[in-house]
């Protein structure tokens, strides 16, 4: 696959209104296995086993696939996360779900969180055939149904094989963002695999040639459809090299969001205050909102390497203003930002915001052709204003150029008079980063 998708953000701000096994070791002898009595039960508390280790051997040998959890009693997380637990071992039961729940004291069994290499609460480790060695660590939501759906993608198939027409059908009906794989070779593990910790999708795979044919396919080929959008989109798969897995998850990652997401506070996507991962975001916008910024940006093409997202400044986000040094009135606008590196980018002057703009902007932006430089300072006392983009003279005649910026007090006009030199965004770089000296540098917080 050609393309990548890039940790490069883009926001427009509107005013007015991967996979680890169950590996196969040795399981360990257990002295406290030895000692349990046959019969013996181990006790239940909302549906939760609760272990210790005179008790963890034994629930290892009845139960193939344990999910247990290592908490503190004084942990808030493990508060929070107690009620949802004992939801899903209920889901899991009226479910017929082969999983079973189970709970440690931690701070009480010390001997099994030093064992277990637990270091914090709560810890949650996934036990399969009484496998004692090579627990799998849990990764999943914490959410009763969320750890549901996490499991049962374990004892289970993490993806509905397909053999006609009517079950395609009915599984591409069953959810927003449906994927299915179509293989007549060997890539199907690679493909479940993925499918396991894939819980926002929901998977299929074939084999029938009809399936391929009722969807236009001639070779193996993963398939997103989704409920929104352009509605499909295609992943061939490498015929020499066969299913990439890392390719193919950044496909899913890109393609199962909306081409512009719409920030807010629960699902904001990362690199903005609040944010979470490049690949969530959701929420309202303001006037015209999301739809109107798909007619306007170039997504289609830039899905690929940007991640757009609309900001309603007038819906309590101020902390987004704060974070990109901006004021209300200012939108709309435009700001671009780099999530590896923070960098924030702005277009010059303030003409429309058309896709021919944004198309632009962004690519002038990728170009990496930017000279810095610091304005004088202006307005607020303790900020200094936007670096500005200087292009060379081909440039300058079509995109005056983007400016990166940053947040900065002035510098002090005695700021090298002293033993200890004071340092702010201005001269950081001039100081901190001197080759011909070694800086020892301490950050403070007012």
């Amino acid at each position: 696959m050609d393309g990548q998708l890039l940790p490069v953000l883009l926001l427009f701000l509107l005013g007015a209104s991967g996979l680890q096994g169950q590996g196969q070791g040795p399981e360990r002898p257990s002295e406290d296995l030895l000692e349990d009595t046959p019969g013996e039960e181990v006790p239940k508390e909302d549906g939760v086993l609760v272990l210790d280790h005179h008790t963890l051997g034994l629930a290892l040998q009845e139960y193939p696939a344990l999910l247990v959890e290592f908490f503190a009693p004084w942990c808030g997380h493990c508060k929070a996360l107690a009620p949802e637990y004992s939801k899903a071992a209920a889901l899991l039961a009226a479910e017929s779900v082969t999983a079973t729940l189970a709970k440690v004291d931690g701070p009480a069994e010390q001997e099994l969180t030093e064992e277990f290499g637990v270091t914090g609460y709560p810890t949650l480790k996934f036990f399969r055939d009484g496998n004692r060695t090579h627990p799998e660590e849990y990764t999943g939501p914490r959410e009763a149904k969320g750890i549901v759906e996490w499991l049962k993608r374990r004892v289970g198939s993490s993806a509905t094989r397909l053999e006609d027409e009517e079950g395609a059908q009915a599984l591409m009906d069953a959810g927003d963002v449906v994927v299915i794989g179509f293989f007549q070779d060997e890539d199907v593990a690679t493909f479940l695999a993925l499918a396991r910790d894939a819980l926002d999708m929901t998977f299929g795979f074939t084999d029938q040639p009809k399936l391929f044919q009722k969807f236009g396919l001639t070779k193996d080929t993963v398939v997103l459809f989704k409920k929104f959008d352009e509605g499909r989109a295609d992943f061939p798969v490498d015929e020499e090299l066969g299913l990439d897995l890392g390719d193919l998850s950044r496909f899913l990652i890109t393609h199962s969001m909306l081409l512009v997401t719409e920030y807010s506070n629960q699902g904001a996507p990362g690199g903005l205050p609040g944010g979470g991962s490049p690949a969530q975001g959701a929420g309202t916008g303001g006037p015209g909102g999301r739809g109107d910024m798909v007619a306007r940006c170039p997504a289609w093409t830039l899905c690929w390497q940007v991640l757009f997202v609309v900001v309603d400044v007038d819906a309590s986000n101020d902390h987004v203003l704060q974070y990109f040094g901006l004021k209300a009135e200012e939108a709309p606008t435009l700001r671009l930002v780099n999530i590896e590196t923070t960098k924030k980018y702005a277009p010059p002057g303030g003409g429309p915001i058309t896709s021919a703009s944004v198309a632009a902007f962004c690519q002038m932006v990728f170009s990496g052709k930017l000279k810095v430089s610091w304005l004088a300072p202006q307005g607020g006392a303790g900020r200094a204003q936007p670096l500005l983009g200087s292009f060379p003279t081909q440039h300058q005649s079509s995109w005056p150029g983007p400016q990166p910026y940053l947040l900065s007090q002035e510098v002090p006009p005695d700021w090298d008079q002293r033993p200890v030199k004071t340092l702010v965004g201005k001269n950081f770089e001039q100081v901190a980063f001197d080759e011909t000296k070694n800086v020892f540098v301490k950050f403070c917080e007012y």
